[in-house]
């Protein structure tokens, strides 16, 4: 028997067993033939590799999306990596919204305080961008990669076999609808012969199946320790975002907050708490529930604007004849 005759047989037999498998399963389908049932273990192994198939697909795919919410980037980040090549450095959101800050002041000066707190509030960005660029890092090596990698290996390992247990499960029913049919003696014993033959493979299909798919509770006690090294560098990332956001207002907190006029521009005090009631200018006079701020150097004000001004904030109600009854966005001003 030369190669061409061998394959010839060889594709005669495949196309034989795949309609064979054709039919048992439209069968089934149809209620026509009987089906040999997993047992509940089998079939309980089976049910949790999917579940946890699915729930993995899902947190990676939310994780992916967590860590860099451009769909755009990631897109480019899939291809390179199905290319195997390494994406090209890209600045982030943080340290872009940095760069900016840091030009503004530079602008606008660094020796006056809007422009040195903008340089200062840059620089802590392009400190959170470098943090994000270290979580997705870490991430990826020691949360995404094993998620996937079990994705694209061990499951797909697990299919390949379940696959195999179904053919071998088809092959089965289809010998034992086989040897219900069969008549003749000599066609009931080869019946017979090709049923014991197919109830040991798919037992042996079974068994690779079932120890496969109890390899998934390890599965499961890994993707935990995954879990925790996420949690960590999510902790690490967030505490360091604390501490540089409180350095910066420590050092935002040392800027003078009162800003003296500039030609003929009149500077409004920022609101110095909570309780703050209006910004204005008058002499310093606190009532229950009103605080009425003032500029350190009354003389400056005048010079720039000729008389004081206040801006009311909110509405008050004079709790006695000492006091005045403002509205909100009220102007109040004297010569």
């Amino acid at each position: 028997m030369n190669i061409m005759d061998f394959n010839v047989k060889k594709l005669a037999a495949d196309a034989g067993t795949f309609l064979s498998r054709a039919v048992q399963f439209t069968e089934e389908k149809l209620g026509q033939a009987e089906k040999t049932e997993l047992d509940a273990h089998l079939e309980n192994l089976l049910s949790k590799a999917e579940c946890t198939k699915i729930w993995t697909e899902k947190i990676m795919k939310q994780t992916e999306v967590l860590l860099q919410p451009n769909p755009n980037a990631r897109i480019e980040e899939f291809v390179y990596e199905k290319l195997d090549r390494k994406a090209p450095s890209r600045i982030n959101n943080p340290e872009l919204l940095g760069q900016y800050m840091i030009d503004a002041g530079t602008e606008f000066g660094p020796g006056t305080a809007y422009g040195n707190a903008l340089i200062k509030c840059g620089e802590t960005q392009k400190r959170i961008g470098t943090a994000d660029r270290e979580l997705i890092q870490t991430s990826a090596l020691n949360f995404l990669t094993p998620l996937r990698n079990f994705i694209e290996g061990d499951y797909k390992t697990i299919a390949k076999e379940r696959k195999l247990l179904q053919n071998k499960r088809l092959d089965l029913d289809a010998a034992k609808t086989r040897l219900k049919k069969a008549k003749a003696a000599e066609t009931r014993a080869s019946s017979e012969q090709e049923l014991r033959i197919t109830q040991s493979e798919f037992d042996r299909q079974a068994e690779i199946t079932r120890l496969l798919l109890e390899g998934i509770s390890s599965t499961h006690a890994h993707h935990l320790r995954c879990l925790n090294d996420f949690v960590e560098a999510q902790m690490t990332y967030y505490a360091q975002c604390y501490q540089y956001m409180l350095d910066l207002q420590k050092q935002l907190g040392s800027f003078p907050s009162i800003y003296h006029c500039n030609n003929n521009q009149t500077s409004v005090a920022p609101i110095p708490s909570a309780s703050s009631n209006v910004i204005g200018s008058s002499a310093s006079t606190s009532t229950s529930g009103l605080v009425i701020t003032s500029p350190s150097n009354l003389t400056d004000l005048k010079e720039c604007s000729g008389n004081r001004k206040a801006r009311v904030l909110y509405d008050y109600d004079a709790a006695n004849s000492t006091e005045l009854s403002l509205l909100a966005d009220e102007n109040k001003g004297t010569e």
